[in-house]
């Protein structure tokens, strides 16, 4: 197995050895999101506390670029941060996280039907609008007014 070349291995004294983990910018940048948002994950649990650097920064493991790509793909499915939160906690217990996956995804496509429903509904009443307005017979515009008053009887 090859190893990360964002990654680097130090000897120390002895046989210590410290693995040389990404800083907040350098873990955002191979996962394609701001610092910002790196630090707004670990806030919110989605990503665990990394261990600090004796002068204080954050040092991220080879596993934080995993898990953050998780997420996006997660987000990109329109599910919740708790919802993440919940298939990450599964994971981390080395369960298959596939069922609560399924069920939370089933209700994403529900979600996304009823808007598409409720899209589909806006338009129709959008398009009939505007095949209602008239179109040479239109008078000038009353500032303000979006139609001229009818005439009341």
């Amino acid at each position: 197995m090859e190893s990360d070349p964002r990654f680097s291995v130090e000897a120390m004294s002895g046989t210590d050895v410290m693995v040389k983990g990404l800083r907040v910018a350098e873990l955002a940048a191979a996962v394609g999101i701001s610092p910002d948002a790196v630090r707004f994950y670990e806030r919110e649990g989605l990503l665990p506390a990394p261990e600090r650097t004796a002068s204080g920064y954050r040092s991220y493991g080879p596993e934080a670029v995993e898990r953050l790509q998780f997420v996006q793909g997660c987000q990109r499915l329109g599910l919740r941060l708790r919802d993440i939160a919940d298939l990450l906690a599964v994971r981390d217990t080395g369960t298959c996280p596939c069922e609560p996956a399924e069920d939370l995804l089933r209700r994403r496509i529900a979600e996304v039907d009823a808007e598409m429903a409720r899209l589909a509904a806006l338009r129709a009443e959008m398009a009939a609008m505007a095949d209602a307005l008239p179109s040479a017979t239109c008078p000038p515009p009353t500032p303000g007014v979006w139609c001229p008053p009818t005439e009341r009887r």
